[in-house]
């Protein structure tokens, strides 16, 4: 009877240490589950000051143009050049960004771009002239143009405010924001590991999922990956037109060129003109209806990419764009003609509106994201360099070109636009793979059983 006692005994010793250690793990898990909660949302708090950052320089242009062009008596021409000169920037910006984050890392390449953007709001708050607005615009545009490679998303900011007044401060907060916060997030775990930092790599990883989380199967992961990537030839430019790449970089480029040439950029910085050109007494109300509607509608096309797949959301968003711009069309065309003219300035706005929505949904963002997944991993570098480039290049060319255009004839700048559109379309129809849902492989397989002879 006591040898039974004795068991029973063991057994509920046995049970009370099992569900010890289980509640222990359970704990344990949960701590770690809620500190990598924690620095994820750091995390992507900090990146959303860069994101932010980047609407901000970039939605500048749209309601400060009167303002600017009075107090400094810039001519259309002037302001032309210091509405673009931020895509010059942002150029040279994507070109040597590759380089930053591989010397400095992504932490390293955020922190340039916040003191350049820094440096160029404070030039451009204390100006007196047009070469320091120029400077400080060259200045936003290189450091927007080094985050756009580690925080590609963007919000733009409109507001009716005076140039140098607030709206520069605007764009300096996000900047101190933005190195204050890197201050508490790890670098990142992969390229320390490429670096060989073994320690700072463990500690980075550690940080990321709790301090005692179990990082062994994902640390190895991207140790093996990484020597992956090592062993890959390395790609130089020529490489990229070789017959096997060669639809990829016709994909790429090509939405690039359709993204930018569809007007995007010559509406979005010089949205308060069109709208006063259109009969407003000011651009007010156009403009924060555009900011209003981009970030919402933004969301949506991000849930709805894995959902409908990348061709039908390019596909809606550039009928949608097309619609847009041939709506804003008609309507100057009406006021030149002295018709309707009372319907002129909602037609416009709805015009506008319209355009940016479709935008959003899918021209916006899916050019991105297939972009880097139609180039192999060895040519992803530089395939990617390539296609920002030249969808700086044209940004800068449309935002250049776009007043001069309207001074020209406003209707038959939104049909240009319009043709633009259309001609996406088409592009989108015939030439662009689906990548939803498919592997690297059967991507390449799909661009290379259609190779362009």
């Amino acid at each position: 009877m006591a040898k039974m006692e004795d068991v029973e005994n063991g057994v509920r010793e046995v049970r009370k240490s099992l569900i010890k250690q289980e509640l222990s793990c359970c704990k344990e898990t949960s701590t770690n589950e809620s500190e990598s909660i924690c620095m994820v949302l750091l995390c992507t708090a900090v990146a959303v000051c860069g994101s932010f950052e980047f609407g901000t320089c970039v939605g500048y242009s749209a309601p400060t143009q009167s303002e600017i062009m009075k107090d400094i008596g810039l001519s259309i021409s002037e302001y032309s050049v210091f509405g673009s000169i931020l895509t010059i920037g942002a150029m040279i910006g994507a070109v040597t960004s590759g380089y930053i984050a591989d010397f400095l890392g992504r932490k390293g390449a955020m922190r340039i771009s916040a003191i350049i953007c820094s440096i160029g709001w404070l030039s451009i708050y204390f100006a007196k002239g047009p070469y320091f607005l120029y400077f400080g615009r060259l200045s936003s545009g290189y450091g927007i143009g080094v985050l756009s490679y580690v925080s590609i998303n963007h919000y733009h900011l409109s507001a009716r405010l005076r140039y140098d007044d607030e709206l520069p401060m605007t764009g300096f907060l996000p900047c101190l924001l933005l190195l204050l916060g890197l201050v508490f997030i790890p670098e990142s775990p992969r390229w320390l590991a490429k670096m060989g930092n073994q320690k700072e790599f463990t500690v980075a990883l550690q940080k990321l999922h709790g301090k005692n989380a179990d990082i062994t199967r994902e640390a190895s992961e991207i140790q093996e990956c990484i020597e992956i990537q090592e062993s890959l030839p390395k790609a130089g430019i020529k490489d990229l037109f070789q017959r096997r790449y060669i639809r990829s970089v016709i994909v790429g480029v090509g939405l690039m060129v359709f993204q930018q040439i569809g007007g995007i950029n010559g509406i979005g910085f010089y949205a308060s003109e069109i709208f006063v050109s259109a009969g407003f007494s000011s651009g007010k109300l156009g403009t924060i209806l555009m900011g209003t509607i981009q970030v919402p509608i933004t969301m949506v096309g991000a849930i709805l990419m894995d959902r409908s797949g990348r061709i039908p959301l390019l596909m809606v968003s550039a009928s949608g764009t097309l619609i847009g711009t041939f709506i804003t069309g008609v309507s100057f065309f009406l006021k030149e003609q002295g018709m309707y003219t009372e319907w002129v300035p909602m037609l416009v706005l709805c015009g506008i509106l319209v355009y940016l929505g479709a935008f959003s949904i899918g021209m916006g963002a899916v050019p991105w994201v297939i972009m880097s997944e139609i180039f192999p991993l060895n040519m992803k570098g530089i395939g990617g360099s390539l296609v920002t480039l030249v969808n700086w290049f044209g940004s800068w060319a449309v935002s250049y070109a776009f007043n001069f255009l309207m001074n020209w004839s406003a209707p038959g700048t939104f049909f240009l636009f319009s043709a633009a559109c259309a001609t996406t379309i088409l592009f989108v129809a015939k030439m662009v793979p689906e990548t939803k849902g498919r592997s690297l492989e059967e991507i390449q397989e799909s661009l290379s059983n259609s190779q362009v002879t």
